[in-house]
């Protein structure tokens, strides 16, 4: 199902039971980020503050904190939707004119919504400009005791390239400097910072829009890692079965939800850093202080009544561990695109997914894991992966104690251990320089003699069928429990 806006969504969630209303005053300067994180890391509900003190708007959280929760801002479960997205991607291959036109249609259909234009909105109830702009009149959270300052967490910023050709709306966070002006914390690697680098080549300051609310399916589709400059509405329309409607800004040449709850325009000045953070990151450490770009705030609109939506990252676990996990699932179709003998892949929790990765793959010659090693490095967001294992396609890579006894058994460390320099996370705060490091390989499938391996490998033990059926049958009687 769509949710027309973040007030449909909390509904809906309220009449599930998954919502609970905090009538005592809470305090945003860090009492929010505790009763949060209790609730987060207990599977609890979604929360709704309706007395935040110093302010008359309410604030929501842990609107993703669960795994039904998210299928149910997704529509439906993570794995049905990559199955869907399989079945539009297939023949993956077409060799003949007439198998190239009839794929045509099916991949359409990834596009197939999108955004709508309309004159209006809820979102331009209410609009401030200039002198009347003031970032301290809504109620953002300051989350952790060591955090520069209060911060904006779950707003999606709207930028576009130069030429206004390529389009991306990402999560990046927001530090609050004063009234009108908020760090620009996107990273190097992510189309937000490049789009600005574009306009700041051109000696152009560039137009940022950041909505909250709306649609909580746009919280997901911001996260998702998409090739640059597909805009992030085409796949919420395809996950929606229905447009996102879009109004435009007041100040700057974007356009926004019409269904947000508040709009924040403004400029990301050329030529400007300042030093942004620290900030209580989802690796569970303050990521340092940086220079980052400075966005200018030009004007906020929003509702009459708004809701302020909010989240926070740290020490695992987190609402951004579920989105991710959707992220898993759903683009597992378009990596086996390219490397068809991906069988699975988990990022575990412990890894907060830029750290470790486990794939299964069909192994059909020597070398093959080194192979998709290098192709995943390869792909996106996958350079950041810091820890990769390749295991045999009989191996549950969902089942941690079996993934970690073949890592440990399967391998010679000097023989199945890769170390690879490039390009790694902005929060990686391991590596002896910034943004470059090294990342690991181990090859945990089982070995041919082809890699230089001259014994038998050992068989699994594995009891016969027959005797364990036989057990099946006569085991309430044996009366061991």
């Amino acid at each position: 199902m769509a949710f027309r806006d973040l007030r449909e969504y909390l509904q809906t969630l309220e009449r599930r039971g998954d919502l609970a209303r905090i009538k005592v005053e809470v305090d945003w300067h860090l009492e929010m980020t505790e009763i949060i994180d209790r609730t987060v890391k207990r599977g609890g509900p979604a929360l709704l503050f309706e007395r935040v003190k110093g302010y008359d708007i309410p604030v929501t959280a842990n609107l993703f904190g669960t795994k039904e929760r998210v299928k149910l801002v997704l529509g439906g479960d993570p794995d049905d939707i990559a199955r869907e997205i399989a079945s539009l991607l297939k023949p993956e291959i077409p060799e003949t004119l007439w198998e190239k036109v009839k794929v045509l249609p099916k991949l359409a259909q990834l596009a197939s919504f999108p955004p709508k234009r309309v004159r209006t909105g809820p979102c331009k109830e209410v609009i401030k400009k200039g002198k009347d702009v003031n970032l301290f009149e809504l109620p953002i959270p300051k989350c952790w005791p060591k955090d520069g300052g209060r911060y904006i967490t779950l707003g999606l910023s709207f930028t576009q390239t130069s030429d206004g050709k390529g389009k991306n709306v990402g999560t990046y966070r927001l530090q609050v400097f004063d009234e009108r002006t908020l760090g620009f914390h996107a990273q190097t690697h992510k189309d937000g910072y490049r789009h600005f680098l574009m306009w700041e080549r051109e000696g152009k300051d560039m137009p940022c829009a950041v909505a909250l609310g709306g649609d909580p399916v746009l919280v997901y589709c911001a996260t998702a890692p998409l090739p640059e400059d597909v805009d992030e509405l085409l796949l919420a329309g395809f996950l929606r079965k229905q447009p996102v409607e879009v109004v435009p800004c007041e100040t700057v040449p974007l356009e926004v939800p019409a269904d947000a709850e508040i709009v924040i325009e403004g400029y990301v000045k050329a030529g400007e850093r300042r030093l942004e953070g620290p900030f209580g990151d989802h690796m569970g450490v303050y990521s340092l202080p940086d220079e980052y770009p400075v966005l200018h705030v030009t004007c906020i609109t929003m509702r009459r009544d708004p809701i302020y939506p909010h989240t926070i990252v740290g020490k695992h676990l987190h609402e951004d561990y579920w989105l991710g996990k959707a992220t898993e699932r759903i683009f597992l179709p378009l990596i086996r695109l390219i490397l068809p003998e991906v069988v699975d892949i988990n990022f575990p929790l412990e890894g907060v997914f830029h750290n470790w990765a486990i794939v299964s793959i069909r192994k059909r010659y020597p070398g093959h894991a080194r192979k998709v090693m290098h192709a995943l490095w390869g792909l996106g967001q996958m350079m950041f992966t810091k820890v990769l294992v390749v295991v045999d396609d009989d191996c549950d890579v969902h089942n941690m104690s079996e993934v970690l006894w073949r890592m440990f058994g399967f391998i010679d460390p000097g023989r199945d251990i890769v170390i690879v320099e490039g390009p790694v996370d902005d929060l990686n705060f391991a590596s002896p320089l910034p943004r470059y490091g090294t990342k690991i390989g181990i090859d945990a499938t089982r070995k041919w003699k082809e890699e230089g391996f001259n014994r038998p490998w050992p068989e699994d033990i594995v009891m016969d069928e027959d005797i364990k059926r036989r057990v099946d049958e006569i085991w309430e009687q044996l009366g061991i429990g």
